[in-house]
């Protein structure tokens, strides 16, 4: 089946530049689903979650260059470049693994809540946090030797994260409760839980360190723009369906949501209280999650092909990939 790409220009705004297209497919195989994508901008290598492994991408040379093995059920991954280490969160086994970034070997296992998700380096404290979303906590553990230095009670189901280390807090979309959770990521407390009406079932998000901003993806088709000082909802655009990445570029000032529905929207912060949808791109049903490169402003989604689904299946069950079709999307300017 042939993918083609448009671009709907739903307005025009001065420095913004909506017009991302198809660069490369980067084949990679292989059997099993997938997460996260993680761009390592500095090491020009891409880190993707895919079955019991992370394979790992040269972005230079768009070339699959090694893998991470043993990482059954894996969700996430975080790099901690000033260590040369990396973090999976392994859903399957309730660990969190910490692996040499040179060697991609794994150096030690640290025990989590059940089903740890996203994972995020708090460069500031040298420590990682696992979103545990079963066990509905987080697992917070020593970036050098893996000691587990906390263990915080969630309200409810946890997704994405985002760490702010200028104000020293760490922002968790709590999906099954339509909130924000805020972390002081000294003392390790919930400090405010903020509703996002009028958003539903938050997964992706991002964050502006700039201006103070969360970008929240959520499910209801709908990109919240949050107050990441007192939790304000400042504004909303419309996205796509089955939302699951949300980044932001601060260079370009624009935010991304990867919709499983086949779309990346593109919205533009004109102002810290005007977000625009600038750009809605057709990528590749399944694109649902995303990584962005930075330096390149290259963004990365993750998708195979599909079974056919069974007569009177509910649109919510996630379809099955066909052995050997997994790919990476490669989008730019």
């Amino acid at each position: 089946m042939v993918f083609f790409v448009s671009i709907l220009l739903l307005t025009s705004i001065a420095g913004a530049d909506p017009t991302y297209h198809l660069l490369k497919e980067i084949a990679v195989g292989g059997e099993g689903g997938w997460d996260c994508l993680v761009s390592d901008d500095a090491a020009h290598r891409l880190y993707v979650s895919h079955g019991s492994k992370i394979v790992v991408i040269d972005t230079g040379t768009n070339a699959v260059v090694g893998e991470i093995a043993d990482t059954p059920g894996v969700h996430g991954f975080a790099i901690a470049p000033d260590l040369q280490r990396g973090f999976s969160s392994n859903g399957r086994e309730a660990k969190a693994s910490i692996i040499d970034l040179k060697t991609l070997k794994t150096l030690a296992r640290v025990t989590t809540g059940e089903n740890p998700d996203a994972i995020l380096y708090a460069s500031g404290e040298h420590e990682v946090y696992t979103f545990n979303g079963k066990g509905q906590s987080a697992t917070v553990f020593d970036a050098s030797t893996g000691k587990v230095v906390a263990t915080i009670a969630l309200p409810g189901k946890p997704e994405f994260a985002v760490y702010d280390p200028a104000a020293g807090l760490v922002f968790d979309n709590i999906e099954d409760k339509n909130e924000v959770v805020v972390i002081d990521a000294k003392t390790h407390r919930i400090v405010n839980t903020w509703p996002i009406a009028p958003g539903e079932g938050a997964t992706g998000l991002a964050i502006d360190l700039e201006h103070h901003r969360l970008f929240i993806g959520c499910h209801n088709r709908l990109m919240l723009m949050m107050d990441s000082t007192n939790g304000r909802v400042v504004t909303k655009v419309p996205i796509g369906e089955a939302v699951d990445g949300t980044a932001f570029d601060p260079g370009a000032q624009t935010a991304f949501s990867s919709n499983g529905d086949g779309t990346l929207t593109i919205a533009y912060e004109d102002t810290p209280d005007k977000l625009v949808v600038i750009g809605v791109v057709l990528t590749q049903k399944g694109a649902r999650t995303m990584a962005i490169d930075l330096h390149t402003q290259k963004i990365y989604l993750a998708t195979a092909q599909f079974e056919t689904p069974v007569e009177g299946e509910s649109m919510f069950a996630r379809p099955t990939p066909l052995p050997g079709t997994f790919k990476i999307l490669v989008y730019g300017k």
